[in-house]
């Protein structure tokens, strides 16, 4: 048993103590101990870590952590606390730990289902907003249809229903868990998960064929990792290989995305897709050959290709 909890179990046994009964450590020292454990085990930023897995346990954040943070922690709170720190020391990427993570203006839940919600994919959101507002302003105000395929967690499709209240969304995912985990997290959008619809399938193939010619925007994050492309560990070891995987040259996702779009998007219209670095000329080459006319690469935040952007308008 911890050393912190000794006082508060052996309370529990001999009271009828209510389950929030306090400890005798603070969270500030659960924290120093949680850093010491987690860099003992080779934790990148140990001390970031044992912060995030500390608010996750006492509740405490922002004001609430600086007036709480050296008060006693609850028996429940450091039964939590003590799990989490367990499962990081165990190489468990801290996102699925915390069982949610921040995403632009969202919060979304996040578990083994799903890959984690990652920086670079918060770029390709602004980069699908703004072509969705250039669309608008040639619609004359009409409503606009995003498809996300390929949702995961539902990151991109929920954060543009978010962000842009007259978009509805339509997200696929061939993956029924991964769908469990985006519905989830609409049920968490209010009114405007109401504009966000998902589909179970294989890319296009989810989608019902009424909505051909009919889509704005198509946006996707797709698998576009070869077998035997370097990933750290916690990516190859926790995170789901068919989110990831693309086949055998990581182009195939990419190119069905960019094939089909054309068929799909009334006009104008545009897709916008997340890739590797490496993959950035080929996914514009292959743009330009099935019709998109003005084909751009943008960079991300660290100064690497990270999306490719086309549009149609013929």
């Amino acid at each position: 048993m911890p050393w912190w909890l000794m006082s508060g179990a052996a309370s529990c046994k001999m009271t009828t103590s209510p389950p929030d009964v306090t400890s005798t450590v603070s969270w500030r020292e659960l924290q120093g101990e949680a850093t010491a454990r987690l860099a003992a085990a080779g934790v990148d930023r140990p001390a970031v870590d044992a912060r995030w897995i500390a608010q996750e346990a006492s509740g405490l954040e922002g004001a609430e952590a600086l007036l709480g943070w050296d008060e006693p922690a609850t028996v429940r709170g450091v039964a939590a606390f003590d799990a989490m720190v367990a499962r990081r020391v165990g190489g468990e990427p801290l996102q699925y730990v915390l069982g949610r993570w921040g995403f632009r203006t969202l919060d979304l839940l996040v578990d083994r289902r799903v890959l984690i919600p990652r920086p670079e994919t918060e770029h390709v959101v602004g980069l699908a907003l703004a072509e969705l507002d250039l669309l608008a302003s040639r619609r004359a105000g009409s409503p606009l249809l995003a498809v996300d395929l390929g949702t995961g967690s539902g990151a991109i499709g929920l954060s543009i229903a978010a962000e842009r209240s007259g978009t509805s969304v339509w997200a696929t995912d061939i993956s029924a868990d991964a769908l469990a985990v985006a519905s989830a997290n609409i049920a968490g959008l209010g009114l405007a998960g109401t504009r966000v619809r998902l589909a179970e399938g294989s890319w296009f193939a989810a989608l019902p064929p009424e909505l051909v010619g009919s889509v704005d925007l198509i946006v996707s994050n797709p698998p576009y990792v070869a077998p035997g492309d370097p990933l750290p560990r916690e990516v190859a070891d926790w995170e789901p290989a068919g989110a990831l995987i693309s086949g055998p040259t990581g182009l195939e996702a990419l190119g069905i995305v960019v094939d089909h779009a054309p068929h799909w998007l009334r006009r104008p219209g545009v897709v916008v897709v997340e890739l590797a670095p490496d993959q950035a000329e080929a996914v514009a080459d292959a743009a330009r050959s099935v019709g998109f006319t003005d084909v751009r690469v943008e960079l991300d935040l660290t100064g690497r290709p990270r999306a490719v952007v086309a549009r149609i308008d013929e």
